[in-house]
């Protein structure tokens, strides 16, 4: 039967146990607890060699070992190990088990934390130089260093966006920024003037260090209360409503922080925290609840905010609080880079809000009628701006089509204009290629030693001869047909050539120089014996001026015109010399009184008469 010691799980003090059968099962405590040896053997402990929170069975006794380590862990005289300390408030020496976490000062009644103080008690015992840094938490503002007895030479480590400030007596001293500092006496000048430090490096002096965190802590939460009371500025019903939000918060000043607000606390964060006495939360709780009530209605009405509209000016609230809030802050060292209104609460359940939320319904019902009324009129001014655009368009679209069509009738006219001009410069090309033609041959004759005038004046001739050779010959006509054939065989000479009509003058008058006549212009217009035409009634080639057939009148020929190439009482359209198309009007033309047409010339050839008189 072997004896171990176990742990009542009420109390937490340890009583005698013993293994074996006829053992006690029940062992009552001096607590009045009623230990069960077989349910509450098993315990969970931190190991003290090794600080490993471990599960073991009490009823192995003393030979029950950490599973980490390998150490025994349930002797009595492990569990009755003791410690010996100063109290950190009265300076009492108390002593207590090496395995507990606090101990309450019986003098003071102060907290004091068992390891903390054993780990100042080995570093004031052993002399050796300690190291000085931050260990809070990133949520935590200032921070008291738990050793307040530091070795003269100690090394002081301030990190990034920290400050470390030595106290003494409520006084703050000497302020350090980011670095890695040796506690000398060169470097603490106001230390030097306040403590008499020894000339050995192993003296220690008694001080205080607080560490302050300047990161800006984000989303701090605050909020009212109670209910804030109003009157709403558009209905005049009065309303309670609630408010809450959060805020970024930072250190600004160091020292002012530390003397106005912490004192000799071991510090302070935004909310309450294990082993710091206050909260800057329930500290600032007053200025924040005071500054949102007083100035929340204020600005929802200078603002004119609807209610249920809040939500879209928060923006407008959260700046205008705080810019109230800000220098309450300052007043103590903090700043207050950003301050939200994260949430307005609304009565929901109060009558005279239902009935704010009714009109703001019957209020948007009206505007979406106004709308919709808006939209309309919008849609028939677009409809009329359509129409009118529209009718724009297809007069633009007639007037192009228009003007289009007169383009297209003008190109059609220039075509026309051109083929007409093309037309007469190939007739004129024509005429003046007859023109060189014939002058051509002239120049032929010409060098021959004749002219045309020759040729035509001998065949006249012959004709003539031949037909006065034949007078008395044919043996059936007698001197009648002799006249008739001398008429023909003259009608055929002079029907060759009304130009040659000199030579024909010449025949008939031999005494006669100049140009023949013709015997329409000597007739007034009339038409010669030579000259034959075509009766309407079929009858052809006659000469008289009756026809034989029908009776009817010889018609009456116009005046012939004349040629730029010399060619004279030409009654086609063409000049049978040059060929040149008659022209369509000759303003260069006049007709005499005697019945002489188109003449040219300035004296009538008819009868002499001078142009004009």
């Amino acid at each position: 039967m072997a004896k171990f010691a176990i742990e009542c799980p009420k109390c937490g003090k340890y009583a005698e146990a013993k293994t074996g059968f006829f053992a006690r099962k029940k062992i009552e405590c001096s607590c009045g607890n009623v230990i069960n040896v077989r349910t509450d053997r098993l315990a969970s402990r931190e190991c003290p060699h090794c600080g490993n929170q471990i599960a073991f069975d009490q009823s192995k006794g003393a030979k029950a070992v950490c599973p980490v380590c390998r150490e025994l862990i349930n002797t009595m005289a492990e569990q009755q190990k003791t410690e010996e300390f100063s109290c950190a408030q009265c300076g009492v020496r108390l002593i207590t088990a090496k395995s507990a976490k606090t101990y309450v000062c019986p003098v003071c009644d102060f907290v004091n934390d068992v390891q903390e103080r054993i780990t100042q008690e080995k570093i004031k015992r052993d002399g050796l130089a300690s190291i000085i840094k931050y260990e809070g938490d990133s949520s935590t503002l200032i921070w008291k260093h738990p050793i307040e007895d530091f070795n003269y030479g100690s090394q002081l480590i301030v990190h990034e966006s920290q400050e470390a400030i030595f106290f003494r007596d409520g006084q703050a001293l000497d302020l350090f920024g980011p670095g890695r500092y040796t506690l000398e006496t060169q470097q603490l000048p106001l230390l030097e003037r306040v403590y008499q430090l020894p000339t050995d490096t192993e003296g220690t002096f008694h001080s205080e260090v607080y560490f302050i965190n300047k990161t800006i802590q984000m989303a701090m939460k605050w909020g009212t209360p109670e209910k804030i009371r109003f009157i709403d500025p558009l209905t005049g019903v009065p309303l309670e409503l609630g408010a809450s939000g959060e805020m970024n918060l930072q250190v600004s000043d160091s020292r002012t922080l530390l003397v106005k607000l912490v004192g000799t606390a071991k510090g302070i964060s935004w909310e309450d925290s294990s082993g710091f006495s206050k909260s800057l939360q329930a500290s600032f709780r007053p200025l924040v609840t005071n500054i949102v009530k007083a100035n929340l209605p204020l600005i929802i009405k200078e603002e004119a905010i609807d209610l249920l509209e809040i939500d879209e000016k928060l923006d407008i609230i959260s700046m205008a609080l705080h810019e109230k809030l800000l220098p309450g802050f300052e007043e103590y060292g903090l700043t207050i880079p950003q301050f939200y209104i994260t949430r307005v609460v609304l009565p929901e359940d109060d009558p005279n809000f239902k009935r704010i939320r009714e009109l703001h319904t019957i209020t948007l019902q009206t505007r979406i009628i106004q709308a919709q009324a808006t939209v309309k009129t919008a849609e028939a001014q677009n409809e009329a701006l359509y129409r009118t655009a529209q009718e724009q368009s297809k007069a633009v679209i007639e007037t192009a089509r228009r003007e289009s069509e007169l383009q297209r009738q003008i190109t059609e006219t220039e075509i026309a204009k051109r083929e007409a001009e093309r037309k007469i410069i190939a007739a004129q090309a024509e005429a003046q290629s007859q023109r060189i033609a014939g002058l051509t041959e002239a120049e032929i004759m010409q060098a021959k030693g004749y002219t045309q005038k020759d040729v035509l004046q001998a065949e006249v001739q012959k004709a003539y001869a031949e037909g006065i050779g034949n007078i008395g010959s044919s043996g059936t006509g007698g001197i009648v047909g002799d006249i008739f054939g001398f008429g023909i065989g003259m009608a055929a000479a002079g029907a060759m050539a009304p130009q040659f009509g000199s030579i024909m003058q010449g025949i008939q008058n031999p005494g006669q120089t100049g140009p023949i006549q013709n015997s329409s212009i000597q007739n007034g217009g009339g038409l010669s014996a030579f000259d034959t035409w075509d009766c309407s009634c079929g009858q052809k080639n006659l000469r008289g001026n009756f026809c034989m057939n029908c009776g009817a009148k010889r018609p009456k020929i116009e005046n012939g015109w004349n040629c730029s190439c010399g060619q004279k009482g030409i009654i086609g359209n063409f000049c049978p010399n040059c060929g040149m198309k008659k022209p369509e009007t000759d303003p260069g033309t006049w007709d005499c009184g005697c019945g002489q047409k188109r003449i040219t010339g300035n004296f009538c050839p008819n009868c002499g008469k001078k142009r004009g008189e």
